[in-house]
Order: C-alpha cells, then sequence, then structure tokens
C-alpha cells in the first residue's frame, strides 16, 4: 500500500474510534475527531500530514506517477 492509502485507512479508523468512544465513553472524545478533521483539511491545501511524516518513516512508498 501507499503513503496514501495508508493515511485514509488510519484517518478513518481514528475518526470511527473517536466517535465510538465519545458516544459510549465521554463526549470530550469528538474533540480528537474534530483533530483529524482539521489536519485532513489542511493537508488537502498543503499535501502535508504528521502521519505521512510518519508512515514515510516506517518507510512506506509513495505512488508511482502516471505517464
Amino acid at each position: 500500500m501507499t503513503v496514501e492509502r495508508y493515511l485514509r485507512l488510519i484517518a478513518g479508523f481514528f475518526v470511527m474510534l473517536s466517535v465510538a468512544l465519545g458516544y459510549w465513553v465521554n463526549p470530550a472524545w469528538f474533540l480528537f475527531t474534530a483533530f483529524v478533521g482539521v489536519n485532513l483539511f489542511q493537508s488537502a491545501f498543503t499535501n502535508w500530514c504528521p502521519m505521512m511524516t510518519f508512515l514515510r518513516k516506517a518507510g512506506v512508498g509513495t505512488s508511482p506517477k502516471l505517464s
């Protein structure tokens, strides 16, 4: 898998986890949902996300350029 696919997978997991925790544990977990959303929003403009840095350091490759 590529960095982009892992990023979508991890972001989706974090959103679903924080929604579940916000519903069943404590509503303050919804702030984490907002944090993930803000990071996704800013990464659309800057093409940088902290998780992308971690994934690249872990050796996950980027998608090949299409000709």
